[in-house]
């Protein structure tokens, strides 16, 4: 799976919520060009959580795509990922997409690419970008803690995965439902 630089998305799933946040770091080769970008939304009036890692227009486009299946699977996150997954992979002009997406709502999250990877990890934290292994590593580390809502891990996550990746840095955003 290609790693995008300059970027770290972490979705996290805890006790009937959610949280999505990404760094606003944006590189171009080995230079910031931007510190304060926003990399995640919410979807559908609010109901389902997405963040890119990769070439913004290419985001926007799959976002645009994702949004479409969302509205012939209403309240079906699962299929609707199924269904974009198979269009990005069979499709000539979308299979050449530079980006991965997270998406998310309470009951689900998956990371999905162009290679026609489309991955549901079994502890409800899924992360992509340069700094996604070490966001992941955190919040795993983190997710045990009773005291810790899912926005909580991800903000830890993020200031981690920011001391750690180069390509990551403190101004995160992030997003919730539940």
């Amino acid at each position: 799976m290609t790693t995008f630089h300059g970027t770290t998305i972490l979705a996290v799933r805890k006790a009937g919520k959610v949280a999505l946040g990404g760094d606003g770091q944006v590189t171009v080769g080995d230079t910031v060009v931007k510190a304060k970008a926003t990399k995640v939304r919410t979807l559908k009036g609010g109901k389902v959580l997405a963040g890119f890692a990769g070439a913004v227009a290419d985001a926007l486009n799959l976002y645009e795509r994702f949004e479409e299946k969302l509205d012939r699977y209403p309240g079906n996150l699962p299929r609707a990922s199924v269904e974009l997954a198979k269009d990005w992979r069979s499709d000539r002009v979308l299979r050449r997409l530079e980006a991965l997406l997270v998406v998310a709502d309470p009951d689900h999250a998956f990371l999905l690419s162009g290679a026609g990877e489309l991955i549901e990890p079994d502890d409800g934290i899924v992360a992509a970008g340069a700094g996604g292994s070490y966001a992941v590593a955190a919040a795993r580390a983190l997710l045990p803690d009773p005291t810790l809502s899912a926005r909580d891990i991800v903000e830890r996550a993020m200031a981690i995965a920011a001391e750690i990746c180069i390509y990551t840095n403190h101004n995160s955003t992030i997003v919730e439902l539940g």
